[in-house]
């Protein structure tokens, strides 16, 4: 299937977990489990979500490098399903224009580094009965809090220090916009 239906929309709105993966031509693929309110359906085929300071960056250099990226979601709760978007996206810093107009997609939380605007090639849905039924507790605040802890200078230093370089040895463009 080439879109997202209203049925599969509401599945996603529903969802307290996504994982992203992307991958260079070489090196390491990127596998990352996403959770707060920081995706959202803009349409049948673009999907939005904001990217929080932690301590790797591997998506946006992936990004830079090869527009290629998978996210999947799973239901823990209720009837089972695997549901898989397949597309290329574009990583957008706080000095890109898209940047005002993206981030009122989001509540403000503390720590927004990066929006990953994907356009949806594909939708797959599949069975999902080997995904265990889990009970959904909360939200964790962690990295919320250490984000809130610290001013925009902090947080600059800690992408600096942490968010700058990929785990192959490629720039994120964190802080500034240079070449791949």
């Amino acid at each position: 299937m080439s879109r997202l239906t209203p049925r599969l929309i509401d599945f996603i709105k529903n969802q307290h977990l996504f994982f992203v993966a992307t991958a260079m031509k070489d090196g390491h693929i990127n596998l990352s489990p996403k959770g707060l309110d920081s995706f959202k359906v803009i349409n049948e085929n673009r999907v939005i979500w904001l990217n929080l300071t932690g301590s790797g960056n591997e998506t946006a250099t992936h990004l830079m490098h090869d527009e290629r990226m998978t996210i999947m979601f799973c239901a823990f709760e209720g009837p089972p399903m695997i549901l898989r978007l397949y597309g290329s996206a574009k990583v957008y810093h706080h000095y890109d224009d898209f940047w005002e107009e993206g981030i009122g997609f989001f509540p403000e939380i503390a720590g927004a580094r990066q929006l990953i605007d994907m356009h949806v090639e594909l939708v797959q849905i599949s069975c999902g009965f080997g995904v265990p039924l889990m009970d959904y507790k909360q939200q964790r605040q962690e990295l919320m809090e250490c984000a809130e802890g610290q001013d925009e200078e902090g947080l600059k230093e800690y992408r600096k220090k942490k968010n700058t370089t990929s785990l192959d040895g490629h720039t994120t463009n964190i802080l500034n916009k240079t070449k791949p």
